[in-house]
């Protein structure tokens, strides 16, 4: 019986091949879609959950409440892994780390900028680091040694055993390799190419061997022995800043590490959510366009029903059960399927490299894996046996008598089904106009939004080496300026365009004992509002030919606000335990969040602790390849044993988007591909609509009726439906997106756009689908129809 049912099968779909080819096509999108976005989902869901005992690790964040609200970081003094060791129950591990940095390996002639991270030997215990040479009892111990990973090894020593051999750390430190480990996955939080220990940190950094609970300068990690010790441990870990320093108001809590990447997102001292929202989404669109393409196959199968009417009555009359026909439907569906199955492999073959450069992320089909065949089976039954049971119940439905007499099948349950269909197509395509519009705007309007600088034609370099010394930072900003590649040049304490450096360590007069508010701290050079194009609303700047102004501050706009200074120039500001005179004030520009409100910021001069970048703005009146390469020239001139390591800030900016520009990226190509899906649904309505008023059509037009006419009959009732879908999707739209603004204090104001151009698009995008069918209906001879009448 199954290989009849197989032959019948394989004649129905040869014999209809341009049904065969919509079918396949429509459901081939569907899965290769469905699967993109399961892969991706997969990729940030198993962040962080490669390590043994990750269910037991933990990050330790800290909240402090300042500038009326609560903050929450995962960076933490450097005796707090100490402290939780001791007196936290349940600890197992407890470790501190830098986080990773950029920094010169050199072997030989070979200089490469590698990732490191400087880390206690409890490290590689936590995270369970897979060692393929060396001791791993005797990892980080030492002072000067280092730990590579696999592929870092080989491009620093080729096939040579790297074992004992040395490398030289920023051309000053010696270091003796003392173990190899596997390289560290792409989907973790902390990915670097070298480890090295946390006493050579605190050699290069005499600051960090203190017992400073007021400076958040490193990660701690935390693994506890049972889960049981959870609850137990988290509420130990309250008041343990003030337990080790006066008035420290800051509260620590675990937080689990296989949620840190998901779950990164805190207000008020809990965490409410992050990437975990984008996740679901994703997930909720790859099911949509799945279920849409489901859909599409019920509307071109019922569309095609009265073709195979007699095909039912004569099997039914000749002994065949309702229980074998739906079998027969069902499996036509389920081959059909596996068919799309094998085309969705090759499409998401293809299309993957095209997603990982779009995504920067190294998304892969893991053959070995039995989850990813079992979910790729999985998706395919579901999709065969969801797509044929529809069709399979209504075509097995059909009377012998009434269909074998010839007589008009009744479809107007059909219909109604088969329109609530189409209709929950368009609301989907319709949320995904609107949705896709407003991410759109959002970027757009917070990228045009003024940043408070020109951060156009503007270059910072790293400073590295012997361009630290203040001798040198002069010479090379005299030197840019002098070539003509530069028309101004200034020191900054970070990159301009990244987080961190913050202190509540600031108190002036009128300040209220209990407040508290947090500020952005940056040094910055001479020059600094020119270079960088900002503004200087009173006072004046720090100097740019002498080092005068060491007991000098200046403040920004929010600062002033904050401290609610009505003479903001010449006030005394004590920073940490330093009377500071506060000599000018700055216009607020953005280096954190551009969603974000300003912070207040108060800058001291660079060369009281380091400059970490050099600015330059480039000279507009020279070409932009040649000042480079001038740049480069000097900078190697300054310091030549480190690779010059420049980037545009523009070109840094857009990174605070990432995420913004994912999600919108994401929703286009496959809110597309749900929207085409879409209009196959609609040419299967299309020709079933045809087919069963043709008669009607060529009546109409004997009577006198045009084209236009009948095109105009046939498109209503679909646009009827779109209207109706467009109705039903636009509240919904609007809660979804309205709950994305939200998390923006930069935001745009609704406008009617997105609806407009959502009933517009839907609306075209019907007319011309429907019209394609149409057209061949309306133009045909109304003989060819009425002949047997």
């Amino acid at each position: 019986m199954f290989k009849l049912n197989f032959k019948i099968a394989l004649r129905n779909l040869w014999k209809n091949k341009g049904f065969t080819l919509i079918n396949l096509g429509g459901l081939a999108i569907g899965l290769a879609s469905c699967m993109v976005l399961l892969l991706y989902v997969s990729y940030e869901w198993s962040y962080d959950k490669q390590y043994t005992n990750a269910d037991k690790t933990y990050v330790v964040y800290q909240n402090a409440a300042a500038n009326g609200k609560t903050f929450s970081w995962a960076w933490t003094p450097n005796p707090m892994a100490k402290e939780v060791a001791v007196k936290i129950q349940g600890v197992k591990y407890a470790s501190h780390s830098t986080y990773p940095n950029p920094m010169l390996i050199t072997v030989g002639e070979n200089k490469i900028k590698a990732r490191a991270v400087f880390a206690d030997q409890y490290l590689p215990k936590i995270l369970d680091y897979r060692f393929t040479k060396g001791n791993p009892e005797q990892a980080l111990k030492g002072v000067n040694t280092i730990i590579l990973t696999e592929s870092f090894a080989k491009k620093l020593f080729g096939d040579e055993d790297p074992i004992n051999k040395t490398v030289k750390l920023d051309n000053q430190d010696l270091l003796k390799v003392e173990a190899i480990i596997e390289d560290i996955p792409a989907n973790n939080s902390i990915v670097f190419e070298c480890l090295m220990p946390w006493e050579l940190f605190e050699k290069k950094n005499p600051w960090a061997k203190g017992n400073n609970w007021g400076n958040n300068m490193c990660l701690t990690l935390v693994q506890l022995k049972d889960n049981n010790f959870f609850a137990q441990a988290n509420a130990d870990m309250e008041g343990i800043y003030k337990r080790n320093q006066s008035g420290n108001t800051a509260e620590a809590l675990l937080h689990p590490i296989t949620k840190w990447h998901l779950y990164s997102d805190f207000q008020n001292g809990k965490s409410v959510g992050g990437k975990i929202e984008q996740l679901k989404i994703f997930l909720l669109l790859a099911f949509c366009i799945l279920l849409i393409a489901c859909v599409n196959f019920m509307n071109l199968s019922t569309a095609r029903s009265e073709r195979r009417a007699k095909e039912v009555g004569i099997r039914k009359a000749i002994g065949s059960t309702r229980k074998s026909l739906v079998g027969q439907f069902l499996l036509e569906s389920t081959f059909i399927t596996l068919l799309s199955g094998v085309l969705a492999f090759i499409l998401v073959e293809i299309s993957l490299p095209y997603f990982n450069n779009l995504l920067n992320i190294q998304l892969q089909i893991d053959y070995g894996s039995i989850v990813f065949w079992a979910t790729f089976l999985g998706l395919m039954v579901f999709t065969g046996f969801i797509a044929g049971s529809y069709p399979a119940l209504y075509l097995s439905s059909f009377e012998p008598i009434k269909v074998l007499k010839g007589l008009k099948i009744k479809s107007d349950s059909s219909v109604s089904v088969r329109k609530v269909l189409v209709v929950v197509q368009f609301v989907f395509a319709a949320c995904l106009i609107v949705c896709t519009s407003v991410i759109y705007q959002q970027l757009t309007y917070v990228k045009n939004k003024p940043i408070g600088y020109d951060k156009s034609n503007l270059i910072q370099i790293a400073v590295q080496g012997k361009m630290g010394d203040d001798s040198k930072l002069e010479l090379l900003k005299a030197l840019l300026v002098k070539s003509g590649a530069a028309t101004d040049v200034t020191t900054f304490s970070k990159d301009i365009t990244e987080n961190g450096n913050n202190t509540t360590s600031i108190s002036w007069e009128g300040k209220s004992p209990n407040e508290s508010i947090l500020f952005n701290n940056r040094g910055i050079g001479g020059d600094f509002i020119k270079t960088i194009g900002t503004e200087l609303i009173i006072g004046r700047e720090f100097s740019a030919t002498s080092k005068n102004d060491s007991n000098k501050v200046m403040l920004n706009e929010a600062a002033v606000k904050m401290m609610r200074l009505k003479n903001p120039v010449g006030a005394t500001i004590t920073y940490g335990d330093t009377k500071m005179i506060n000599v000018g004030v700055v216009k607020d520009f953005v280096v954190e969040s551009a969603y974000q409100r300003v912070a207040p910021m108060i800058f001291y001069p660079s060369y009281l602790d380091g400059a970490a970048v050099v600015i330059v703005r480039l000279n507009p009146n020279q070409n932009i390849s040649t000042s480079l390469a001038k740049i480069d020239e000097l900078v190697k001139q300054i310091e030549p044993d480190y690779p010059v390591n420049r980037k545009f800030v523009d070109e840094s900016f857009e990174q605070k988007f990432q995420d913004e520009k994912l999600l919108g990226t994401l929703s286009n190509w496959f809110g597309g591909f749900a929207i085409f899906i879409s209009c196959l649904g609609l040419l299967g309505l299309a020709l079933f609509m045809a087919e069963q008023r043709k008669k009607e059509i060529s009546i109409r037009k004997v009577l006198g009726a045009s084209t236009a006419n009948i095109l105009t009959l046939l498109n209503k009732d679909f646009i009827k439906l779109v209207g109706i879908a467009n109705l039903i999707a636009f509240p919904l739209a609007y809660i979804i997106t309205n709950k994305w603004l939200s998390a923006f204090e930069y935001r745009i104001s609704f406008s009617a756009m997105p609806f407009i151009a959502a009933i517009t698009l839907s609306v075209i995008i019907a007319v011309l689908t429907v019209s394609i069918q149409s057209v061949k209906v309306a133009k045909a001879n109304p003989v060819d129809a009425l002949k047997y009448e």
